[in-house]
């Protein structure tokens, strides 16, 4: 990782905001911290940022909130932290397009590896050469990271376009629960993790999400992407 990334931590806790800027420096990461959702929505818009470590509690608007309101105009990889650690705020987080949810028990150096897993996965997507993939009514340009569905783009998280290209790239091959975990989330997760994921990956490039034509099921293993 090169100095160029620049993360924005927020939380309202300013001694975890020191001590997640001091890793971070440490890995030669540029930090910018904000305190609360309107500092944190202010720096956003003035200045690009590689990836956001988004606190879910705070006072005035909470993570969730403004997770909502940056996916509605970008893609940047979002990190939840929380010091909740129950599914049912997993996945709201999840759902909403955060790309990991990390509970605050968990080391700075974790958090920090965490990070630089999901800037490593994004970089790589981005050097891609410029392979389009046409599946009809889907196509995906690994260059450009566009995906257009029935003629129309639609906006996907980092973490959402890694999986449909991985689906994509091995049409037919049945990926199993635990390989996905191993590919994108490092082995910490578990099913509800990639259901999340998958069902919101489904409602943006399926006609219709209940009965997937696309990504299927493959009953007690996994997935497979079947083409167009």
């Amino acid at each position: 990782m090169h100095a160029r990334h620049t993360i924005l931590v927020v939380d309202d806790d300013p001694s975890i905001v020191e001590l997640l800027r001091d890793f971070l420096e440490n890995e030669q990461f540029h930090v910018i911290t904000a305190c609360d959702a309107a500092q944190a929505w202010s720096v956003f818009q003035q200045t690009p940022v590689h990836c956001i470590v988004l606190d879910v509690m705070m006072p005035g608007q909470n993570g969730f909130e403004l997770c909502r309101s940056i996916r509605a105009k970008s893609n940047v990889p979002i990190l939840f932290l929380s010091a909740r650690s129950e599914d049912v705020d997993k996945i709201r987080g999840l759902t909403l397009g955060g790309d990991d949810y990390i509970v605050k028990t968990a080391s700075p150096g974790e958090i920090v590896a965490r990070v630089k897993a999901v800037l490593r996965r994004t970089t790589n997507q981005q050097q891609a050469g410029g392979i389009i993939l046409d599946y009809g009514r889907i196509q995906i340009n690994l260059s450009t990271r566009d995906v257009i569905v029935d003629g129309k783009q639609v906006l996907l998280t980092p973490k959402e376009f890694e999986l449909l290209c991985l689906f994509a790239e091995h049409p037919k091959h049945v990926f199993s629960y635990e390989q996905l975990l191993d590919k994108f989330w490092e082995g910490v997760g578990d099913k509800h993790t990639i259901r999340v994921h998958l069902s919101r990956l489904r409602e943006k490039i399926e006609s219709d999400p209940n009965q997937p034509q696309h990504l299927v099921n493959v009953w007690g293993i996994g997935y497979r992407f079947e083409g167009g």
